[in-house]
């Protein structure tokens, strides 16, 4: 598979960092997070992110000394979050090289929008190819995410709109163990309750459904005991 596009989120609010996360990550993107400044910049100039989403009211090192140091080491496109009506901040962000910016509160699918037309402006190879096929790929299975189809065996496989999210989630995450806490919240939305045999459920069926055509394609889905689930694709 292509390696995803990696995003870097700073901002000092856990809520907004979890909600833009699990959006990005649903669009096919890599998101890591920073709370302050400083984590930011250790970050920003050791990994090769393709983009960076940076709250400028930020403790410690501020958000316009991040994007300074920053833009002097990487040509990487930078998306402002700025408060309402605040528009000298935003003027001081496109001075020190920032190249969008949105006002909170924000729609998460807005964010999205802006960092796929800023990727596509840039010129971003995986992006633009990830964002074409919209195709994830294993033996005997085919996901087909703009569509929502998956192919099992060369068979179309019926599934219900969550079953489908459910497997999309995992299966753009190969071999990261989720806990039943984190599929309920992000594939269901469920924030602070929830019934856990929700999730059970689900999987059950979902690989019942993979197993009519291929009971190797069935086994993708590993539970982790005492924990969750993982998506799983032996050699």
């Amino acid at each position: 598979m292509e390696q995803l596009p990696r995003i870097l989120i700073v901002d000092d609010e856990e809520r907004i960092r979890r909600l833009v996360k699990m959006y990005l990550e649903r669009s096919g993107f890599v998101v890591d997070e920073a709370e302050d400044g400083n984590k930011a910049l250790e970050l920003a100039l050791t990994l090769p992110y393709s983009l960076m989403i940076l709250d400028l009211m930020l403790p410690g090192i501020d958000g316009r000394d991040v994007c300074s140091q920053v833009r002097q080491q990487s040509d990487m496109p930078i998306i402002m979050l700025t408060a309402a009506g605040d528009e000298m901040q935003r003027i001081q962000g496109f001075e020190l090289g920032a190249d969008d910016y949105i006002v909170k509160p924000f729609s998460p699918r807005e964010l999205v929008m802006r960092v796929k037309a800023l990727l596509k402006r840039s010129g971003e190879p995986d992006f633009v190819k990830i964002d074409m096929q919209q195709v994830l790929t294993f033996p005997e299975m085919t996901v087909h995410i703009e569509s929502r189809r998956v192919d099992v065996a060369n068979q179309e496989i019926s599934l219900t709109p969550k079953e489908f999210d459910l497997l999309v989630y995992m299966a753009q995450r190969p071999d990261k163990v989720f806990s039943r806490e984190e599929l309920l919240r992000d594939v269901w939305n469920y924030q602070f309750y929830g019934d856990q045999r929700t999730v059970d459920t689900h999987v059950k069926r979902l690989r019942e459904k993979l197993g009519q055509s291929s009971i190797a394609v069935s086994h993708y889905i590993v539970t982790v005991w005492g924990v969750g689930y993982k998506f799983e694709v032996n050699p």
